[in-house]
C-alpha cells in the first residue's frame, strides 16, 4: 500500500507540475534579460523524434526538477541529442517500464494463472526506474566513445600541421588543408569550427577553444592556444605540436590496453563461477551422506 501511495503520489504530481507549470523568479528575469547573448554553439543536436510525440507532455515536468544535469548536458551535446528528446525518452521508457508488469498480470489472470499483486507491482517499480536511467548511461558510454575517437583523430590532425607547418606554409592555411584531408565525425566538427570561425570574423584558434571546451577534450583546449601563439607572436610550434601528438598516442595506447585488461578480468569471473559450481556438483553428493549419517 505504501508503494502505491508514493506513486499515486507521483503521478499527481507531475499532473499538476504539466497544469501548473512553476514560474520563474522575477530577479531570474531580469537577468535573462540584463544577460549578454552567448555565442551559439559549435555543436549542433537533432530531433530524433519518436519518443517526443509520446513523452512531450512530461518535458516540462523533468525540466523543473533540473533534468538533465550539466555533465549530462554536454554528454547530449556531444552525441547530438537533443535535451527534449532525451527527456522525453527517460518519460517513456519509465512508463513502458511502469505498465508492462500490469499488463502481463492482467493476462495472466485471464488465463486463471493468479501471480499475486506484489510481484508487478515490485517488478514495476523496478522497471520504471530502469527505463529512466536507462538513457543516461547510454548517452554517457555514446559521448565517452566519441570523445576518444575525438582523440584518436587529433593526434593525426597534429601530425598533419606539424608537416604543413614545415613545408612552409602559413598557420591558417595549414589548419584548412589538413582538416580537409581527414573523414569522419571528429574531422566533421573541426571543419564545421573552421567554418563558423569564418562565418563570425573570428580566430580559428578561438573556435577551437570553444570546440574543445564543448567537448570536453583539454588537449583541443591545448592546440587552441599553441597555434594562437603562432597566429598572434609568431611563435614556432612545430616541436609543441609534434610533441602533443606524441602523448596522445601514449594516453590512446594506455587507455586501450587499460579497457583489454579490464575485458580479461571480467571474462575471468565466468570461470571462476562455472569452477565453483563444479565443485559444488561434485562434493554435494559427499557432503549430503556424511551429514545424513550423523
Amino acid at each position: 500500500m505504501a508503494l502505491w501511495g508514493v506513486g499515486l503520489g507521483f503521478g499527481l504530481w507531475m499532473l499538476a507540475t504539466y497544469a501548473f507549470p512553476p514560474r520563474p523568479s522575477l530577479s531570474a528575469l531580469v537577468d535573462q534579460l540584463q544577460a549578454e547573448p552567448a555565442p551559439a554553439p559549435i555543436l549542433t543536436t537533432s530531433s530524433e523524434g519518436w519518443a517526443l510525440g509520446v513523452g512531450k507532455p512530461f518535458v516540462n515536468a523533468l525540466s523543473s526538477l533540473g533534468l538533465p544535469g550539466k555533465g549530462l548536458r554536454a554528454d547530449l551535446a556531444v552525441v547530438g541529442k537533443n535535451v527534449d528528446d532525451h527527456l522525453a525518452e527517460k518519460a517513456v521508457l519509465a512508463l513502458t517500464g511502469m505498465l508492462l508488469p500490469s499488463l502481463v498480470h492482467l493476462v495472466l489472470a485471464v488465463a486463471d494463472v493468479g501471480l499475486g499483486w506484489p510481484i508487478p507491482l515490485v517488478a514495476g517499480v523496478l522497471l520504471a526506474a530502469g527505463g529512466f536511467f536507462l538513457p543516461d548511461v547510454h548517452v554517457r558510454r555514446e559521448a565517452e566513445q566519441r570523445r576518444s575517437t575525438f582523440r584518436h583523430a587529433l593526434s593525426a590532425y597534429l601530425n598533419l600541421l606539424r608537416v604543413l607547418l614545415a613545408g612552409g606554409a602559413g598557420v591558417d592555411g595549414a589548419l584548412n588543408v589538413a582538416v580537409g584531408v581527414g573523414k569522419g565525425w571528429a574531422f566533421d566538427q573541426l571543419r564545421h569550427a573552421l567554418r563558423t570561425a569564418k562565418l563570425t570574423r573570428t580566430t580559428p584558434w578561438s573556435a577551437f577553444r570553444r570546440l574543445g571546451a564543448e567537448l570536453g577534450v583539454q588537449p583541443l583546449t591545448e592546440l587552441a592556444a599553441s597555434v594562437s601563439l603562432a597566429g598572434t607572436e609568431g611563435a614556432r610550434v612545430r616541436a609543441s605540436l609534434a610533441a602533443k601528438a606524441a602523448a596522445l598516442r601514449t594516453r590512446e595506447l594506455a587507455f586501450v590496453e587499460g579497457e583489454a585488461q579490464a575485458a580479461t578480468e571480467r571474462m575471468s569471473v565466468p570461470v571462476v563461477v562455472l569452477c565453483a559450481g563444479f565443485l559444488i556438483f561434485i562434493g554435494f553428493p559427499a557432503v549430503a551422506n556424511v551429514l545424513g549419517g550423523l
